[in-house]
């Protein structure tokens, strides 16, 4: 993203271990914080229903795995075998990455619209606590703890790992001289990014249940939305060439 992957891998002389690691690790927590991630995973943790610290964190964490798995899947060939997936394919995952950013965007509209998104403060024996309550149609006040499945976070992680700006990681690894130590920074790449997203995550799921933050989330939720949305629209648009691409 803006040149800072090359600059990153650019420190390493692409034949020492030690540093060869070091710039694969810098590069996997830099890699969390593309445009395309954050627009995914913001919406998703903001959307559900409970949004504390750990449940932030399960969803960035599956997430992260599932982005890595794939991630590791599909560049593996490419350090080996200099084998590339076609074209089609490729635009065809861009393109579900920026499916996948608008639907989560519209769910978050969705339970915005609908009066879901309001966080309440409760004083518990163990001190302050911050619950999400959905506020349903029927008028019903209940407490949501069941939270979005980390099952359904691990699954878009797979999907966001062949698309995205995954590549572009995978192809500054592919640069380094030795082959075992290209698969090792692959590696390394695919478990540091989700390490950051999983970090990422839970400072933002604790953002927004903070005091602070927390009383005017109801009305911050549609901007994120809106805003995540016409990028997952651009997003798509610009994996056929129809926009510019600008990161």
């Amino acid at each position: 993203m803006f040149g800072l992957d090359d600059f990153i891998m650019g420190q390493s002389d692409g034949t020492s271990v030690a540093l060869v690691a070091l710039v694969a690790i810098l590069l996997g927590l830099r890699h969390a914080t593309d445009p395309d991630h954050l627009a995914a995973v913001t919406t998703l943790v903001a959307s559900s229903r409970e949004r504390a610290r750990r449940s932030a964190a399960q969803l960035g964490a599956a997430w992260g795995i599932g982005h890595g798995i794939t991630l590791f899947a599909f560049g593996l060939p490419i350090l080996l075998f200099n084998s590339y997936l076609p074209e089609r394919v490729q635009q065809a995952a861009e393109t579900a990455v920026g499916i996948v950013i608008v639907a989560l965007a519209a769910r978050l509209l969705v339970r915005s619209r609908r009066g879901a998104l309001h966080v309440h403060g409760h004083e518990h024996e163990t001190g302050p606590h911050v619950h999400l309550h959905d506020h349903s149609s029927d008028g019903a006040h209940t407490h949501a703890h069941s939270g979005r499945s980390p099952l359904g976070a691990f699954a878009i992680g797979l999907a966001h790992g062949m698309g995205g700006s995954a590549g572009v990681g995978v192809l500054i690894v592919a640069a380094v001289h030795s082959t075992p130590l290209a698969i090792l920074s692959l590696a390394l790449l695919a478990v540091f990014t989700a390490v950051s997203m999983t970090l990422l995550t839970t400072g933002f799921g604790a953002t927004i249940v903070s005091r602070p933050v927390g009383g005017v989330y109801g009305a911050m939720a549609p901007t994120l939305g809106g805003l995540s949305l016409a990028f997952g629209v651009w997003y798509a648009g610009a994996a056929w060439g129809a926009v510019p691409y600008w990161f």
